[in-house]
């Protein structure tokens, strides 16, 4: 069996890459044996959708599936034949990262069809969804961040299945907060949560990992 990790942050050691990382232990501590893999989409020269529609012709060799021939082909063939999958990006600008939105767009397009049909595709793999960000908890809310992550989260559940979600709120952003313009946030009390919340919220994305496990085996 094969689970993805697909990290949306340009950082490979930070918040977002360790909860991914965690999550990843967490598959492995139910499935010794299946193979687990991190993709930094950052790494990946890559665009989203490009409107050119082959995933839609009617008798179309390349039906429900994304034809443009970039680095990034191989990849997503993989990741959407594989057993699992466990998105995560930081918040930028009160959305997903740019990445990780053309990541989506090239995921869940090819799969969705102009029809009465709700997908073509036959993978109905488990998922879950890792969100970080500066605020707090209810400033998620009031900002309309799970409204809007609540319409990608259906639109993942329409092609594939009903994802987990994990929201990781007031993370600390810097490792030396004195180097950088930052006097919006008391610093103190970022640490003190970072050493406090933090390590609960890399338990919650390893039982994440523990639920994907569970139901790629169902």
């Amino acid at each position: 069996m094969k689970f993805f990790a697909i990290n949306g942050s340009p950082r490979k050691t930070f918040n977002t890459a360790q909860l991914l990382d965690k999550s990843l232990e967490g598959i492995k501590s139910i499935l010794p044996e299946a193979e687990v893999e991190r993709i930094d989409l950052y790494d990946i020269p890559f665009n989203g959708c490009k409107s050119c529609f082959a995933c839609k012709r009617i008798n179309g060799r390349h039906y429900g599936r994304c034809v443009y021939n970039d680095d990034f082909k191989p990849i997503l063939n993989e990741v959407t034949q594989s057993d699992g999958v466990i998105l995560g990006s930081p918040v930028y600008f009160g959305d997903l990262t740019g990445n990780m939105r053309c990541f989506l767009e090239r995921f869940m397009f090819p799969f969705l069809v102009y029809s009465n049909v709700e997908t073509v595709n036959h993978k109905r793999m488990p998922l879950a969804c890792i969100y970080t960000m500066n605020v707090n908890d209810e400033a998620s809310y009031r900002m309309g961040y799970h409204e809007l992550f609540d319409k990608y989260e259906s639109t993942l559940e329409r092609i594939f299945t009903k994802p987990e979600h994990l929201y990781v709120h007031e993370t600390y952003q810097f490792k030396d907060y004195s180097r950088y313009v930052s006097d919006i946030f008391d610093e103190k009390e970022r640490r003190h949560i970072r050493e406090t919340q933090f390590p609960q919220d890399l338990q919650f994305a390893f039982e994440i990992g523990q639920n994907i496990a569970k139901k790629a085996c169902d």
